[in-house]
């Protein structure tokens, strides 16, 4: 794998952070600019929403550039809205630099994506998507807990400082190591790019990413309480229970990458069946630590692992339209990102307690496997009566 693909992975480790990290400073945030809790949460919904919304219109829009120059151009702009959130006094202020932040990290997530795979022969897509997508485990493993451990001592702000530092080297590295222009010469027409978004393939691969990533962030925001109210472990191991999902997930992307290329359905299909049957164990086994922890390791490698191998199984499936199928692919697991979350606050909120958002994460693996069965069901009709 070339070693630039490293390089990108560092810059999205910095994105994946400035988007998690939140997490745990929303208190600090609303104590200091003087606004509710709610209303500093609202940080993170806005920045959820750049991604969604973002995602395929800066990816429409940066086709046509370099990509080296579009990397670049959205690096700048994540890294200074950055230093702005950090200088300003003003909540309308830090949450306008949310959305163009997550406009940045959308467009640049959806370019470096075609980047990545311009840089590989044609048939190792699987494997640089997971270098890729190394960075946002990596985020989790090591740069929330930081984040909020920063926070915690110097407060918000050097948090906000710290990922416009890491964005540096990042912009650096880009500029010296990512291969300029466009592979393969000028763009296909944008009406064209769009027709080839609408193939069955397709869609029916974004749906599966976006029930995916949903039931992922659905257990995964809610792990602190189920760790001290279910599991019983105290409120000190809870930095580490993250910290556990973080690297099962890069363990999962890591050896997904490995096969995703050569054998996409037997991960899918069995990474799927194993995903649901392991959120119903940790549910049922939610109140016994060992198990717990062991669970939440294994489900992060299997949510991680099936999640890559459906962000590269969308650029198959639209090898015209690379940037707008890395766009919508952004934005359909962020879909889930933040459905998921709101469906397991449901489920609290309607008195089932703190197990409820794992089963609920178990039914929306159900109900992703249902899509592929039927997807697979209409390809085989479609081509009998060929």
């Amino acid at each position: 794998m070339p070693f630039a693909l490293l390089l990108l992975g560092l810059a999205v480790f910095a994105q994946g952070t400035s988007e998690f990290m939140l997490s745990g400073l929303v208190p600090d945030i609303a104590r200091d600019l003087g606004v509710s809790v709610p209303a500093a949460g609202a940080l993170t919904s806005a920045f959820a929403a750049g991604m969604v919304l973002g995602a395929p219109l800066v990816a429409g829009l940066a086709r046509r550039w370099p990509r080296r120059g579009a990397l670049l151009a959205f690096l700048v702009v994540f890294l200074a809205v950055h230093v702005a959130g950090a200088l300003t006094g003003s909540f309308e202020v830090l949450l306008v630099t949310r959305v163009v932040g997550a406009l940045a990290n959308a467009g640049f997530l959806a370019v470096a994506l075609v980047a990545a795979v311009g840089m590989v022969p044609p048939d190792a897509k699987g494997r640089a998507t997971s270098m890729l997508l190394g960075g946002v485990t990596l985020a989790c493993v090591a740069g929330v807990p930081a984040g909020a451990a920063l926070g915690e001592l110097w407060g918000w702000r050097a948090a906000f400082w710290a990922v416009a530092l890491v964005s540096l080297p990042a912009l650096v590295a880009v500029a010296r190591s990512v291969p300029g222009g466009a592979a393969g010469g000028a763009p296909p027409a944008l009406r064209g790019e769009l027709r080839s978004l609408r193939r069955p393939r397709l869609l029916g691969t974004l749906l599966l990413g976006a029930l995916v990533n949903g039931a992922t962030f659905c257990t995964f925001t809610y792990l602190a309480p189920l760790v001290t109210e279910e599991t019983g472990l105290g409120g000190g191991w809870v930095p580490g229970v993250l910290a556990l999902f973080g690297a099962g997930s890069f363990v999962g992307v890591t050896v997904a990458g490995r096969y995703a290329d050569r054998r996409p359905v037997p991960v899918l299909a069995g990474g799927g069946v194993a995903l649901c049957l392991g959120w119903c164990l940790l549910a049922l086994g939610a109140g016994h630590p060992a198990a717990a922890l062991a669970l939440v390791f294994v489900q992060g490698a299997l949510s991680f692992g099936v999640g890559s191998t459906l962000i590269s199984q969308a650029l198959y499936a639209a090898p015209q339209a690379p940037t707008l199928a890395g766009g919508f692919a952004t934005a359909a697991f962020n879909v889930g990102a933040a459905l998921g979350p709101w469906a397991g606050g449901a489920a609290i909120d309607a008195g089932h307690g703190y197990r409820s958002p794992v089963w609920v994460s178990a039914v929306l693996i159900a109900l992703a496997g249902g899509v592929a069965a039927a997807t697979r069901r209409g390809r085989e009709r479609a081509a009998t009566r060929q």
